[in-house]
Parts: C-alpha cells; structure tokens; sequence
C-alpha cells in the first residue's frame, strides 16, 4: 500500500545499541518540526524497544504501535486525535510499547497499513527503527524516503555499522538513500573523515558529545532541541535539518528502492534468504550458489575493515586471502557437495576475487593481450586486444558488484564517489588508469574504463618490432631527450600519447632530478632521482583541492632538471610554457590533438583557460620560444598506433608559429589482413638545433635525416599499450 506522496517518511537505524539513535530520533523530529514549521510524527518502531522514546518525550502514549496493529477497529473511521499522543511542543507520538513488560510484535503488512493512514494527515514521519533490522524493519525502510545511520566515533561501533550497510546493501538497498550521521563525537574519539573512509560514506551530519545538556533533558523528560535552544549540540540539529532539506531530500524522493530479499541477522535467517533469493528466476544456480556464500561471508566477517588493515603488509594480505578461501570453501562444500571438482575451484576463485579483489576484472588485468577494459553495466564489459574491441564474457554480478569493485580501487587513494562526486580518476597497483562514473550520471549502471600500463613500460625496440617507429626517428629521440629539447607528444584519446612519454622519458639521464605532475599517477619513470606529484580532488565540502596548475607552481620550487606532466588539458598549459622557458630544458608533456598545427592551436586554447587575459601573438611567442619538438601518434583505422609525424617548431613568421616536419609516416594501401601499410621517411629536413648540439660536440649521425624509406615490419602488429 503506497504511502501519500506528499508525506516524507524518514527512518533512524544504528549498528548498535548505545549509539544515540533514539535521543537523535526524538530529538531531530523536534529540530525538523520548529526549522520547517510542519506537521511531524514521532514513531518508535524498535522491536527491542522497552519504552525508551516514552520516557524521552516524558509521554505515556494513548495508543502504541503494538495496540494500533491489533485492534479490529477500521482506522479510517477511528479520530486520528484517539491515536495520537501530542506533546506540548505540537510533535505527535506513537510509541512502540508502554514498557519492558511488552514487545513490539507488528505484522509488516499491518504497519504498512498504519503508516498509509497516518501519511495522509503527517508532512513528515520520522521512525525510530532500532539496530535489529527485521522484517517490520525491512518492510518500512522499503517505503522510506531515506534514512539516517547514527554511529559514534568507536571503533567497534563503526565494524558493527560497516556490517548493518553490509546487510542493507546485500538486501538490494541503494546505499545512497542511506545518510551518516556521527553521534557524540568528541576530539579523543575517531575523526569523522576517518569514520566515512571507512565506512566509505559521506557524513551528513556531526552531533557533538554533550552528556551534561543530554543528562538534563532525560531528567526533564523533554527532548533538549526544546529545552535548551542555544546549546550547540541543538544548533547540529538544525543544521542536518538544514542539509536534508536542502537538496538532499529530493534527491533521496528520486531514488528507486527495489523490493529487497529480508534482512536477518542470525545464521538460520541467513539461510532462509538465501534460499528464498535462490527461487529467483533471474539468476543461474552458479549465481545464486555465489550470492548465497557472499551472504555468508558477510555474515561472518568484515572484509572491508579486514583489508584496509591489512593494507601494505603484504604477508596480512596473504594471510587473510587463505583464510578468506578456507571460509569460502567451507560454505560452498556444505551449499553444494555434490559440484564438480574444476567447476568447484572456479566458483571458489571467482568469490574470492569478489570479495577480496576486483571479481571478473581481475582475469582480465591479468590478460596482457587486453589493452583496455571498458566495463558498460554490470552485463556488458568489452576488452580492447591487439587494437580491435570485442565483448567479454564476463560480467558482473550486478550493478551495486560493480560499484563496490569502484569503492574499493578508490577509497585506498582518498577518493570518494557517490552522488555528489558521480565520477573520479584513480589507478591501480599496478598504474593502471581508471576512470568510473556511476548513477545518475550513467544511465544503465556504473561505467567504468581502465587503461593497462605494462610494467617497465615498453621498450624502444617494441616500437620498431611493432611497427610504429623506424630505427632513425628512435635515435632522434634519443639525442632530443638527452640534450634537454622541450617535446610535446600530441595524440587523440588512447593513441599511445602516456606509453610514447614513458619510452622517452627513459633516455633521461639518470643523473638529473626528475619531478612528475599527474592527475592519476601512471607515468614509469626508470630513474632513481625522481618525485612525483599527484593532484588532490576536493573535499565533501568542495575544498582544499590540489590541482595539476599548483603541482608545476610547485614543483619549481623543488629544484628540478626536468619537470614531466603527464597530460596539458587546462590552464596548467600556460605554467608549463613559462617553466620550459625559464631554463627547465627537458621538460614533456601530452596533449589532446589531431596533428601537430592543432597540437599548437590547441596549446592557445588551453594557455586562454589560465585567466591571464594575454593576447594571442604573446601566447605564440611563448609557444614558438618554449616547445622544441612535437611528436604526433595516432591509433589507425586497423588498431595498430604509429608515430606519424615528429615535427620541429621553427619559430615565429608574422604572427604565425612556424613549424617544419622532420620525419612522417605515409600510407601505401592495406595487406590481405586489412592492416595498413606503409613507409616511415625522413623529410630530409635538418632541424635548426643541429649545429648547437654540434657545437657542444654531440655527435649527430646525418644518416638519420636521410630520405630514404623505412618500412615497419611487414608483421607489424598493433602497439599494445596505450596512453
């Protein structure tokens, strides 16, 4: 039975008793009624409950939850004023039960019932829910527009919060209708960041310890939002309201809550869900058999606690990996004896990825014929192999699989994403880029794609192997990067553009002082005198933001050789010009380009985005002085990804930078396999810097710029890694 749509019906859950939740109930239904002057009800709809909201409110309720469900009357011609207990202040009350003597034993559906009723005549109603979710529990969090989970800053409240989301999230729950509350906080308890890292929830709202003015209020027998209106422990109180009413709530209005499997917290209920979800016609038996041990792992043990413990020790990862596998062998030995042994280890394999690692991902990053991964929903994730793109047959569980997989790579790294922060760039242990988007932003489920990195980067002579460079544009390149030439390496979107800078980045000299500025750190830098930067996304509160423009300005002050910044795509471009021109000879870095005369119209544009306000001929002048080379990579119509221009920047004519082309790559036609052939030549132009290297007596081979041909290997396959 569908509530009014014009009643919000909010509940309060903790993870264990102790916490708070019932004061922060009552006390918040107050702060709600006086900060937006409507009508609220106050119910208590704790299964343990003895009365405790009774004696908060100071109220003997005339009818309670308990003696509504059972009696025979129709509530539609019952006076609502007959059911009610009002409290001077104007908030209604229903309680659960008129003492320990009572237990609160309510039929969902008659609650439901009740709730119907009363959303015709309440604006808001605020249910006090407890921390033992059972079905009357379940049933109402189902019809709530949201909910609040009140924890406090401990330790073992915050393991038996992680596990009551646990449950909530395995009952098909979307975390986001979910908002932290931090109760009693005090300097010497957890932090609150700390506890939303952990918990990898944002905090809605932080209510200060207050024992003297909380004391108080019980003896008074009325909530201290009324009677102590300057404290600052009621001043938090307004400003959740304040926060829940100020976008949030109608976010939570547009959620979609499906109907869950129940929530129980003993092993027998464990079991009876999982049975009653393993009647779902949706999923396979070897699904269901999956779903159900990942209930019980959940049951059993906080993984996610577990991990971030473990994280760094490699021999505690290890230890709880054997651990995790004997627990999951166990559970699958006693829900299936009867599976086929190699069918048996897969399933094993497959949940402890799951539940450890990053499940069906794992295969593939593992895979180094896979170049990419682009995952489009839980159902739907495509792999990149030798240049071509193909679907995979691996998929996810579900969408809310997915995002825990997404949680779990970024949480590590200080990242957050959630509704409020819809998309972030992290990496991989490994360097490996990632870049997630989830609902609303991705329509069909979160989105993720991860570009693999090989570790050690690939070598100068896989350029040639592959076909993408000849022999005299890798020697050239060679004698740029160690003779301290500014290069910009331009390409489109997964051309190659980050592997390229690696390569070149390894003829550096070992003895010069190396600063790396990225937004995901992925650069492979085979020096040892290096430091690398990473930027910073915002805090919750949209602040303390570190951005790639601060790491250059900083990075200047760190005595560097040479500064690398892993791509140019704002104003960050104007304050690596004035570091190439300033005597940071040496200095790389990407852009986003088609060819080398938009790679300098594209440097304009992004110099224009520093806000400087400079005139365009001065933005050349800094362009035409600062940049040396431009190398131009380019991901082919067949997959494969070549150098197909490295181009000299001359200087200025008039107001035009003036550029001239020092080696290209020219198309002859296609093979019997489709892949495009064709000829590296050198233009048999000599770049104007020559002569000053060989003044200083670098030794710079003429062969190199000869203009004869040299054709890539007639097998050349497609470069494998990407920028």
């Amino acid at each position: 039975m569908a509530l009014n749509p014009n009643c919000t019906l909010i509940g309060v859950i903790g993870g264990k008793g102790g916490v708070g939740k019932s004061i922060f109930a009552a006390n918040f239904a107050c702060a709600l009624m006086t900060e937006l002057r409507s009508s609220v009800l106050l119910i208590d709809g704790d299964s343990k409950s003895v009365g405790d909201q009774n004696v908060i409110m100071g109220l003997k309720p005339i009818k309670t939850l308990r003696e509504i469900a059972t009696q025979t009357a129709s509530l539609n011609a019952t006076n609502i004023n007959q059911i009610v207990t009002m409290h001077a202040s104007g908030l209604a009350y229903i309680g659960a039960v008129r003492g320990p003597e009572e237990k609160l034993d309510v039929s969902p559906d008659l609650a439901l019932k009740q709730l119907e009723f009363f959303s015709r005549t309440f604006r808001f109603i605020v249910i006090d829910l407890g921390n033992d979710i059972g079905p009357l529990q379940q049933a109402i969090l189902m019809e709530s527009t949201g909910a609040f989970i009140v924890s406090s800053p401990e330790l073992l409240v915050v393991t038996q919060t992680q596990r009551l989301i646990n449950e909530l999230l395995s009952a098909t729950f979307p975390k986001d209708m979910f908002q932290l509350i931090i109760n009693k906080a005090s300097p010497s308890g957890l932090a609150p960041q700390a506890i939303s890292n952990q918990l990898m929830m944002p905090v809605l709202g932080v209510i200060p310890q207050d024992d003297v003015t909380t004391t108080a209020a019980l003896q008074k027998f009325t909530p201290f939002v009324l009677s102590s209106t300057k404290a600052p422990i009621t001043a938090a109180y307004y400003d959740v309201v304040r926060k829940l009413t100020g976008g949030v709530l109608q976010r939570l209005k547009s959620l979609q809550k499906p109907k869950p499997a129940p929530v129980t917290t003993s092993a027998s209920a464990t079991a009876n869900s999982a049975a009653s979800n393993a009647n779902s016609k949706d999923l396979d038996p070897r699904t269901q058999l999956k779903l159900r041990v990942h209930s019980e792992l959940i049951r059993t043990a906080d993984l996610n606690k577990l991990l971030t413990e473990t994280r760094g020790d490699e021999s505690k990862q290890v230890e709880l990996r054997e651990k995790t596998k004997k627990e999951i062998t166990v559970v699958i030995d006693r829900e299936s004896p009867n599976m086929q042994r190699e069918e048996r280890a897969k399933v094993i394999k497959e949940v402890l990825e799951e539940s450890l690692g990053l499940g069906p991902l794992e295969d593939l990053l593992a895979d180094p014929q896979v170049s990419e991964i682009m995952v489009n929903g839980a159902k739907k994730i495509f792999v990149e192999k030798g240049g071509k793109v193909q679907q995979s047959p691996v998929t996810f569980t579900s969408n809310d699989h997915l995002r825990r997989i997404i949680e779990r790579i970024v949480t590590p790294l200080g990242r957050q994403i959630n509704t409020s922060s819809p998309y972030v760039d992290a990496r991989l242990k490994d360097g490996s880029r990632v870049n997630a988007v989830i609902e609303p932003l991705a329509i069909d489920g979160p989105a993720v794609t991860i570009r693999k990195f090989k570790k050690g980067g690939v070598q100068p002579e896989k350029y040639i192997e592959y076909g993408s460079m000849s022999k005299q544009m890798i020697d050239f390149l060679r004698i740029c990067v160690e003779n301290g030439l500014n290069i910009v390496i331009s390409g489109g979107t997964g051309s190659g553009k980050t592997t390229l800078l690696n390569m070149m980045s390894s003829f550096i000299p070992s003895n010069e002082r190396i600063i790396t500025v990225e937004d995901a750190a992925e650069l492979q830098m085979q020096q040892d005198h290096v430091v690398r930067l990473e930027t910073r996304p915002p805090s919750m509160e949209g602040t303390n933001a570190v951005t790639i423009r601060d790491l250059i300005k900083n990075a200047l002050r760190m005595r560097p050789d040479r500064i690398v910044v892993g791509e140019c795509r704002d104003g960050a471009a104007l304050d690596m010009l004035q570091a190439m021109n300033t005597g940071h000879d040496g200095s790389m870095t990407t852009t986003h380009a088609n060819n080398p005369r938009e790679c300098i119209a594209r440097i304009e544009t992004l110099c224009m985005m520093a806000g400087m306000d400079l005139p365009v001929r001065a933005i050349r002048e800094q362009v035409a002085s600062a940049v040396h080379l431009i190398v131009q990579i380019s991901r082919l119509s067949d997959g494969s990804r070549k150098v197909l221009s490295v181009t000299e920047v001359g200087g200025m004519q008039g107001d035009v930078v003036t550029l001239a082309e020092i080696f290209r790559f020219k198309e002859t036609g296609y093979d019997k396999n489709r892949r495009i052939q064709g000829i590296f030549q050198a233009t048999g132009t000599i770049p104007s810097f020559i002569q000053k290297l060989s003044d200083k007596g670098v030794v710079i081979p003429r062969e190199i710029f000869s203009t004869e041909t040299k054709a890539p290997a007639p097998d050349a396959a497609a470069l494998k890694k990407t920028s």
